[in-house]
């Protein structure tokens, strides 16, 4: 396959979307700067965990952060603001979870504990909203029988679709 060969051709033989294509190319030097063996390097070198936080390697960017927070800022209107703000500079944004991660994760030390007194909803960690529903109990079924409880007759499967009885409600 050439250099000029279309996106689409290049997709068919290798089974993936033009649209991937097109982006794997762009991400890698554009179709005049494009080297596979070059691509495959930098994406591994991409995917190497773990990574360090951005605001551990930008201190510029994490102080700017930190004045924020005091104002009351919170997490989202930072990361909006600086997006507008820089909107050409990747290394001068940050997402709002990172900012939030930064915060919560003391491991990561970046953003001091004091300023989780400056956040507006002050939670001591923060939680996916799938460990919330577990807490909450949703998604559990509520009195269970465990299946070690089942009549004696439902063990031997004798009866086609035998299962534990139940009132029908029919009064039958």
């Amino acid at each position: 396959m050439g250099r000029n060969c279309p996106f689409v051709a290049i997709a068919r033989q290798l089974l993936r979307a033009p649209s991937t294509i097109s982006r794997e190319v762009g991400r890698n030097g554009g179709r005049a700067g494009y080297r596979a063996a070059r691509s495959d390097q930098v994406t591994w070198d991409r995917a190497l965990r773990p990574k360090l936080c951005k605001l551990a390697c930008r201190r510029s960017l994490c102080r700017t952060i930190l004045g924020k927070l005091e104002r009351k800022w919170w997490p989202q209107q930072i990361a909006g603001w600086l997006k507008r703000t820089h909107p050409d500079d990747e290394n001068a944004r940050v997402s709002h979870e990172t900012i939030h991660r930064s915060l919560f994760i003391q491991t990561r030390g970046v953003l001091k504990k004091e300023l989780l007194a400056h956040l507006r909803a002050t939670r001591a960690i923060r939680r996916s909203r799938h460990a919330s529903l577990k807490r909450d109990g949703l998604g559990q079924i509520k009195d269970a029988v465990s299946i070690r409880e089942r009549p004696a007759g439902a063990q031997d499967r004798a009866i086609p679709g035998h299962c534990h009885p139940r009132p029908t409600g029919r009064g039958i």
